[in-house]
């Protein structure tokens, strides 16, 4: 990927001199961390709450950013109040949101995380913030300042498609993250230089359940053969593995406790991306992604924290 270490680092020209571009999700993130979940017709006490500007791709975007990569961020928010929040707060976070998409109501994502670390996540993701083609195209000029674009898998196809068609237009490096859900976006695969997926995405894109590292070592040799370069997959609940043409590096879970998983994959494609953007070698961006992965599930919610990781 690009070195591109003296990029502006004002959130106005984040992507100007290349960057990093985020197409996907944004959203209200509601986090509730209570000792139990109640039993029908019963009640708990919440023991902390907090809210935050959230959703996969706002939190890949801001890890990156506390990793030091300039990016942009892609995606859909309200024309209500909370879209002025979420926007006021991706600006105070140093992303660059002049391709954020405003209509409709913004997308509410709620955690509830009990004492052992389970969650249960309720999401009201309307159609309208969901992004179009039509929103990728408009936002070509992004996509033309970018140096790697990042698809979080989850957006419609149309909006995908157009994404990868400008990003292999402009020469970008495209990074897939979760899982295809139609052939033509798995079609996208061979495009790629850099596929992450957890053990369920994995096994959804390779027909491999992962359930091992030499599982996994098998799906991910057979990705690579589609032309990509790194590709990173979760195994089970033992840790992630980063593959790539001269070798592979497995990364097993450390003994922190999982305070709340949500973000942890996000926060592994934010160092995987800077590491490899950066210069590292596959095993090192792979090291420093599971450290941002680690550093994630100590927190409630999918906002990271990861500038005390920042290369």
């Amino acid at each position: 990927m690009v070195d591109n270490h003296g990029a502006h680092s004002d959130p106005a020209h984040a992507t100007a001199a290349g960057g990093v571009l985020v197409v996907g999700q944004i959203g209200r993130d509601l986090v509730i961390s209570t000792d139990r979940v109640p039993d029908p017709g019963a009640s708990v006490d919440v023991a902390e709450r907090l809210e935050m500007w959230g959703g996969k791709g706002a939190n890949q975007a801001v890890g990156m950013r506390q990793l030091g990569t300039p990016v942009g961020l892609l995606g859909v928010v309200g024309e209500d109040e909370v879209g002025e929040r979420l926007l006021a707060s991706a600006r105070a976070d140093d992303v660059d949101v002049r391709a954020v998409v405003r209509r409709g109501t913004s997308a509410l994502l709620v955690d509830v995380v009990d004492a052992e670390g389970r969650r249960r996540l309720f999401e009201h993701v309307p159609a309208e913030a969901l992004l179009t083609g039509g929103d990728v195209y408009s936002a070509r000029e992004a996509v033309a300042r970018a140096d790697t674009v990042c698809l979080q898998l989850q957006q419609p196809e149309p909006a995908l498609l157009e994404a990868a068609r400008l990003a292999t237009a402009t020469g970008a490096d495209l990074v897939l993250d979760g899982a295809p859900q139609t052939p033509e976006v798995r079609a996208l695969v061979g495009q790629a230089r850099v596929v992450r997926a957890n053990a369920h995405e994995g096994e959804l894109l390779t027909a491999i359940a992962l359930e091992s590292e030499e599982a996994a070592l098998s799906a991910a040799r057979g990705v690579l053969d589609e032309g990509v370069e790194v590709v990173a997959f979760g195994v089970a609940d033992a840790g992630d593995l980063v593959v790539w043409d001269e070798g592979h590096r497995f990364l097993p879970h450390g003994p922190q406790r999982v305070l709340d998983p949500t973000g942890a994959g996000d926060a592994f494609l934010a160092g995987l991306v800077t590491g490899l953007r950066n210069g590292a070698a596959p095993a090192q961006a792979g090291e420093l992604a599971a450290a941002c992965a680690a550093s994630a599930v100590q927190r409630l919610g999918g906002r990271p924290d990861l500038s005390a990781l920042r290369p």
